[in-house]
């Protein structure tokens, strides 16, 4: 039963949906993810991007900071592994095209997020799908919003965080021999210590951590590139060519390659799940365009970067055979193959990466599945402690069990909780161009840093308690809000 599910809907459903949204919002936004793809660098530069505000909400770095940390995981390293086993170097092809319109899907998503949400009483904020299709959409439709909520739970909160930790045991296994309970156990101490602070805490811990293990990876990888230099327009052709069916011997053909590059790379750079939002929506920023731009750039790091480090790593090296296909896969081919290039201590190498990817991908994962209980049960301390202890329990038995059912499992929430998702941006296009037009035409006005004013949107039923200037914007923000064009 799983499995026809899982072939309706990413073999048709999402494919379709995923193009739709991501071509339809790129044609529709005159390709924003390109048009800003320089502003990316300069809203990050600026001294805005560190700002917090009086409450100490995250920054937008941080917010970017703590996407990259969930973005990237065991996808980048295993995943982009079994997109190439089983679809052929083609796939990558078509995990490139998913994350270039995943750029424009991931700032759609990010700019909703922020802009329906909410203020809380202690000057906190919450957002995210759930929030944006309540808010956005009207009652009506708060069916949709719990039900993305529960599924948002069971995909990131449970199935996800037992996979990660099993992905990081066994490739400890594999690499040192270290027995997987003994692996599950030190993750699910190292776990616990960190989300019994909250958000905060793991914002702080992903600022050191996240450059530290994408800086790491990305280094050896431009090393492997380095010794290879000849073999790389070779390598870039049998990607390209493979893609569209014309090295027949390679995977299962151009549909294998499509489907295993859709379905890859959504699970990797999770624009249009709708996960990302959920981050993107607490932190401190002007506009809520800024943070869209921000998010997309988020996704240009894991799919243009590095996923494609991986997938170089593993066609550059003699592991795999793309005419013949590979012995191993997963995990193990990407060991396998930057042993080939640097020797044994490949394999140790991307052990102790998976291990930092999959500890911050959980951490990620804890909040957003307290993220859904909020939107059930709001601040309630007994419940998000049960869910902590939870996540603790799932790193343990995640890494000592046979999880091929919940990976299944997993592959099926993740599609239901894209196509709720993507169902609820396709309704909310028009208030998504709204935001962004008002971002556009402000710079267009001259206004260095657009201001968000909430009281010219509040027939979307923004929170305008979330949308406070702080008092040395107000003079600028109604400059700007004179400037703008009225709103269509």
């Amino acid at each position: 039963m799983l499995d026809l599910i899982n072939d309706l809907l990413w073999g048709k459903v999402l494919i379709a949906l995923l193009i739709a949204v991501g071509i339809g919002f790129t044609l529709a936004s005159r390709c924003v993810q390109f048009r800003y793809f320089g502003r990316m660098f300069r809203i990050l530069s600026a001294s805005q991007a560190f700002k917090k505000d009086r409450h100490g909400h995250l920054s937008s770095f941080q917010a970017l900071l703590l996407s990259v940390a969930g973005r990237v995981g065991g996808g980048n390293i295993a995943g982009v592994a079994v997109a190439i086993t089983l679809g052929g170097p083609g796939a990558v092809f078509w995990m490139w095209v998913v994350g270039l319109m995943g750029m424009a899907t991931s700032f759609l998503e990010c700019t909703l997020a922020q802009a329906y949400k909410t203020a809380e009483p202690d000057g906190t904020y919450r957002g995210g799908p759930a929030r944006y299709i309540a808010r956005g959409l009207g009652r009506r439709w708060n069916w949709l919003a719990a039900l993305y909520s529960v599924l948002l739970l069971a995909t990131f909160g449970f199935a996800f965080t037992a996979l990660q930790s099993y992905a990081v045991a066994t490739s400890f296994d594999d690499a040192f021999g270290i027995p997987a309970h003994v692996t599950g156990l030190a993750l699910a101490l190292l776990v616990g210590l960190i989300v019994f602070g909250g958000v905060k805490r793991i914002a702080r811990v992903t600022e050191v951590l996240v450059p530290v293990m994408a800086g790491g990876y990305l280094l050896i990888a431009l090393v492997v590139l380095a010794l290879n230099l000849g073999r790389l327009p070779d390598v870039v052709m049998l990607i390209v060519n493979s893609a569209f069916g014309l090295e027949p011997a390679i995977g299962g053909g151009i549909g294998a390659a499509i489907l295993m590059g859709v379905k890859r790379g959504l699970f990797s750079n999770e624009a249009g799940l709708g996960s990302a939002p959920n981050v993107a929506a607490v932190a401190y920023v002007p506009h809520p365009v800024n943070q869209g731009i921000v998010q997309a750039f988020s996704v240009f790091i894991d799919t243009m970067i590095i996923c494609s480090a991986t997938a170089f790593i593993i066609l550059l090296g003699g592991a795999y055979d793309p005419a013949a296909g590979a012995g191993i896969d997963g995990i193990a081919l990407t060991q396998a193959s930057l042993a080939d290039h640097v020797g044994e201590w490949g394999r140790s190498f991307v052990s102790i990466a998976l291990l930092l990817f999959g500890f911050s991908t959980i951490l990620y994962n804890y909040y957003l599945g307290e993220n859904s209980l909020d939107f059930f049960s709001h601040r309630n301390r007994t419940l998000f402690n049960a869910f902590r202890i939870a996540i603790i329990g799932l790193c343990t038995w995640g890494a000592m069990t046979d999880l091929g059912t919940v990976f299944a499992f997993a592959d099926t929430t993740m599609g239901l909780l894209a196509l709720a998702n993507l169902v609820a941006l396709i309704l909310l296009f028009k208030p998504g161009l709204r935001f962004m037009r008002d971002f556009d035409g402000q710079i267009r006005d001259g206004v260095k840093q657009p201001i968000f004013d909430a009281a010219r949107f509040e027939d979307l039923n923004v929170d305008a308690a979330a949308w406070e200037i702080e008092p040395e914007d107000r003079e600028r923000a109604q400059r700007a809000a004179e400037a703008a064009p009225a709103p269509r």
